[in-house]
């Protein structure tokens, strides 16, 4: 087996007022690797969690074939289930008058986990998300970050294969977020196969190997990390703070161009974008500075975020 999920001509549609269909999901195709970690990106509306509810067996596909750790989503929803967990999140999906340790009892069961690896993992998960302190608290007492380190607990009860992460860091303080996105390091390195959905594109970017963006049901791009990141249009962005006077128009080398130049006071701040990591190219912007007396540098790669905002924008 190559692929822990498989997505080949996915459609769905909808039906709505005056006998039309809304399509929500158009040939969508793209794989989720053995260990691999996938972000899944669009704006609201572009299928995101119509494809997520697809590969969860929530939801049947118009067309097209999804499978998961080589079991069709519409023909073995059962093989699908047990080696796929999901991890929605939110507010919704505990139950509230018992406490944290007899839902994960209580949800550990229902995906078949077997009374003596509950022993055993029950307490190991409350550890892993900081929750063995109140444990045996009623959840309607928990705080929303408490409620979404549980719902990642249960996720992670049966050791799952493929991983469905929806917004996972929702709620969590940074603290706490860093300890998840640990946790989902540590899942990786053991061979989990994850599809991240995510809003928070940091996320995204300090887990994810490949990227997969949606936009009105489609699949627009398909690429590594750092050349989805180049999609901005540019490769670098250089913060410069300085005392003194540039003469930018005759002296700004190919390849950069400005971002922001801004003066207060005596300091300076120059922003440029730069078209590649090159060694000429910082060559010449050190040759630009000579002259100044500098303050502060920084550099930095072109970001996830600048790529999704370039792509959305063209969005028609």
């Amino acid at each position: 087996m190559e692929h822990a999920v498989e997505v080949e001509a996915v459609g769905r549609t909808f039906p709505i007022s005056g006998g039309k269909q809304l399509q929500a999901l158009e040939d969508v195709s793209f794989v989720v690797g053995l260990g691999e970690v996938v972000g899944l990106l669009g704006v609201n509306g572009a299928g995101k969690t119509t494809l997520t509810k697809i590969l969860a067996t929530l939801l049947l596909p118009s067309s097209g074939a999804a499978r998961v750790m080589g079991y069709d989503v519409v023909a073995d929803t059962r093989g699908v289930r047990t080696s796929m967990s999901v991890i929605l999140g939110g507010d919704r999906g505990l139950y509230n008058r018992i406490s944290g340790r007899e839902n994960l009892a209580f949800f550990g069961m229902l995906a078949g986990v077997s009374r003596r690896d509950l022993r055993e993992r029950i307490p190991l998960m409350l550890d892993q998300v900081n929750l063995a302190d109140a444990a045996d608290r009623r959840v309607e007492t928990y705080s929303k970050g408490m409620r979404q380190r549980l719902h990642v607990a249960i996720g992670l009860l049966s050791r799952p294969q493929v991983l469905l992460l929806d917004e996972p860091t929702v709620g969590l303080d940074p603290l706490e977020a860093d300890r998840l996105r640990e946790t989902i390091h540590q899942l990786r390195r053991e061979g989990t196969s994850i599809l991240l959905t995510s809003h928070l594109l940091l996320d995204v970017e300090r887990l994810a190997d490949r990227v997969v963006m949606l936009d009105q049901g489609r699949v627009t791009a398909d690429l590594p990390l750092r050349k989805f990141a180049g999609l901005a249009g540019y490769a670098a962005v250089v913060t410069l703070t300085y005392r003194g006077a540039l003469d930018l128009a005759r002296s700004l080398p190919a390849g950069a161009a400005v971002d922001r130049h801004t003066h207060e006071g005596e300091l300076s701040t120059l922003v440029l974008k730069l078209r590649e990591w090159s060694g000429d190219l910082f060559g010449a912007l050190g040759r630009l500075v000579d002259d100044v007396q500098i303050q502060d540098i920084d550099v930095r790669p072109a970001r996830l975020e600048e790529a999704f905002a370039t792509l959305s924008a063209r969005r028609p």
